[in-house]
């Protein structure tokens, strides 16, 4: 253990990184690098439990290393790398897999989600028990800190009955991790509809803001925003457009609620979707800029993350080690 709490988070290599990945993990990374002991993992076997195309998920999981590192991760301050590079992940996850009751995987969201009706004869063993591949991601490491979003909770939650019930069966080996949800910027919701998360998705071109969108495109997405019709400008749960702008433009701006509805006061939707888009164009900037250096520079990755992975293999060798002794496999 290290005298800085250990934080482990994952990211998913599925689509394009966007304005939510970002405001609502990403940046919160970044900032809290000197607060922790940081591992972030790109989870490429979670992006496999659902059909996908070998080519796209390789080219999407090095776009997203490099945006990571473009955003602020610091290699040399944070451990970055790829699950699929470190092979502990999978067998702690069968290892896992064989203590976990059914009923409980029964009970997660997604599965039951994805699940309904006939399509439970269809959808994979993995989408059932990538479960317990989370939790073993996030055990492998003593983490004591995984920051999440709401729907994620749920999975953190499984990690730590997971944790204490392995502790019970075999002894003490799991530290049993807390998940810690933010408050400002935590949940990012569709330009296009505000009642669902933002997200990589074909049902609305307009839903997402990428993080490698033009300024021109950035400003024609918020231009057509869902709002409503009542015309002014104020934080309400029950107006899930007009909030979701106004969160997006606290969280990068740093205002509060109340200097924001004094800012808008008497003013119009195009007033805070032109200045929004203005503001995400400025902040994403810099981002791009970076990224396009490492994308014209792959062995800087390529050594990016063969580092990572040689850092995140040697603790999770360690935890393997008491797993293994502690279940009678050695």
């Amino acid at each position: 253990m290290t005298a800085k709490p250990r934080v482990f988070s994952g990211i998913k290599p599925s689509g394009d990184p966007h304005l939510g990945n970002y405001l609502g993990a990403i940046r919160n990374w970044v900032n809290d690098q000197d607060r922790y002991d940081n591992f972030f993992c790109v989870v490429d076997q979670h992006a496999i439990t659902v059909a996908y195309d070998p080519v796209n998920l390789r080219a999407n999981l090095r776009q997203l290393a490099a945006l990571l590192v473009a955003c602020g991760i610091d290699p040399d301050r944070s451990c970055l790398f790829v699950q699929s590079h470190v092979a502990e992940h999978t067998e702690l996850a069968w290892l896992l897999t064989c203590t976990t009751p059914m009923g409980w995987l029964e009970r997660m969201t997604q599965f039951k989600d994805k699940s309904v009706g006939g399509q439970r004869e269809r959808v994979s063993a993995g989408l059932f028990t990538y479960p317990t591949l989370m939790a073993a991601d996030i055990l492998l490491y003593d983490t004591l800190v995984v920051p999440v979003g709401e729907d994620q909770k749920q999975h953190v939650e499984l990690a730590r009955d997971l944790a204490a019930r392995f502790n019970h069966l075999y002894g003490d080996v799991f530290t049993v991790p807390e998940p810690v949800i933010r408050e400002v910027g935590a949940r990012v919701m569709g330009l296009d509809d505000p009642t669902k998360k933002m997200s990589k998705s074909d049902e609305g071109a307009n839903r997402t803001i990428g993080l490698l969108d033009t300024p021109k495109a950035i400003q024609k997405k918020f231009a057509r925003a869902v709002t409503d019709s009542e015309g002014h400008i104020v934080f309400d749960d029950n107006r899930p457009g007009v909030t979701n702008l106004l969160t997006i433009h606290q969280t990068l701006s740093g205002l509060t609620k109340a200097e924001l509805e004094a800012r808008f006061a008497g003013r119009g939707y195009g007033d805070l979707k032109k200045e929004l888009g203005e503001l995400v164009a400025e902040a994403l900037t810099p981002i791009q800029q970076r990224y396009i250096e490492l994308t014209e520079d792959p062995r800087t990755l390529d050594q990016i993350l063969a580092d990572g992975a040689a850092r995140a293999q040697a603790v999770a060798a360690q935890t393997m080690s008491r797993v293994r002794q502690a279940m009678g496999l050695r």
